[in-house]
């Protein structure tokens, strides 16, 4: 007898099946990672669980709650007006699996563009992003992002 996979998308998707769950992924991460770009500290925070552990390797050490995220955002913010750019994230290759408790767990390329004021775009960085998304009242919420740069591999 052979079990299911604990990874299977279309336990979690229901009638509406995999395509309406994935595209409902894609719009959460085009949400916030929006909100995270036009500096929406308190907006981008609440995307994540109260308990939310956020680890890139831009950071001493991995940030843990909401208060730390906010903090984060509004660092970011002070840096990238010092330095007169913009950056933008750009999301691509998703990849989403379903644990055994309902939890998401997705796997996708991050690209950080920066823009100088006056100048033009390029890519920043290369990231693999992987989180743990988590139902709270309906809504997905991030509990655990794991951010790696492919420079510092």
């Amino acid at each position: 007898m052979t079990t299911e996979t604990p990874d299977r998308i279309e336990d979690l998707a229901g009638p509406s099946g995999f395509g309406d769950l994935y595209a409902r992924v894609q719009r959460f991460y085009a949400h916030q990672m929006q909100l995270f770009d036009l500096h929406d500290a308190d907006g981008w925070a609440a995307t994540f669980t109260e308990d939310a552990v956020f680890s890139v390797p831009t950071l001493d050490k991995p940030v843990r709650g909401r208060p730390g995220l906010v903090a984060n955002v509004l660092r970011n913010r002070r840096r990238q007006e010092d330095g007169g750019e913009q950056h933008r994230h750009w999301i691509g290759m998703l990849d989403v699996r379903t644990g055994a408790d309902g939890v998401l767990h997705t796997r996708c390329y991050a690209l950080v563009h920066t823009t100088p004021r006056g100048g033009d775009s390029r890519l920043l960085r290369v990231c693999v992003m992987k989180d743990e998304l988590v139902r709270d009242g309906g809504e997905w919420q991030t509990r655990r992002r794991v951010v790696t740069r492919d420079d510092l591999a």
